[in-house]
């Protein structure tokens, strides 16, 4: 396993609450962890669980996939370009969530065909987020 890289992530949480305009305690009941355990992990002396990643990740309204990642739990090699591209597409402020979703469907229907995106299981990468809506067909 892939050590830690707590002291990047703690970086890179705290850029995306600011950026989110969150302070430590409104991501840390957002996302149901507490303050001080939120403050550790932001100054890199916590490692968080995936469990614990997903839930910041959810409440910050970014890619879990981004943070594990970041904390080493992913290889980094592995899909940086898949991660990346998801990331930026639910940081669009110009999308909404609905957009965004459809819009990683596509996405992800894309790799499939390509042969890219499945998972030892044949299965596709989970994207945590609300239900999503099919893409529209194009009727021809």
């Amino acid at each position: 396993m892939a050590s830690l890289n707590v002291g990047n992530l703690g970086e890179y949480l705290r850029e995306q609450r600011r950026n989110a305009q969150l302070s430590l305690r409104q991501l840390a009941e957002a996302a149901g962890v507490s303050n001080p355990y939120l403050s550790q992990i932001e100054r890199g002396l916590r490692k968080p669980s995936a469990e614990v990643l997903q839930q910041v990740a959810k409440a910050l309204r970014i890619s879990a996939e981004t943070l594990y990642v970041r904390a080493g739990i992913l290889d980094a090699e592995r899909d940086r370009d898949d991660v990346e591209t998801r990331a930026v597409i639910l940081a669009d402020p110009s999308l909404n969530e609905g957009q965004k979703q459809v819009l990683l469907q596509v996405y992800e229907s894309f790799r499939r065909e390509n042969g890219f995106g499945t998972d030892a299981d044949g299965e596709g990468s989970v994207i945590p987020g609300p239900p999503t809506a099919k893409a529209p067909q194009n009727p021809q």
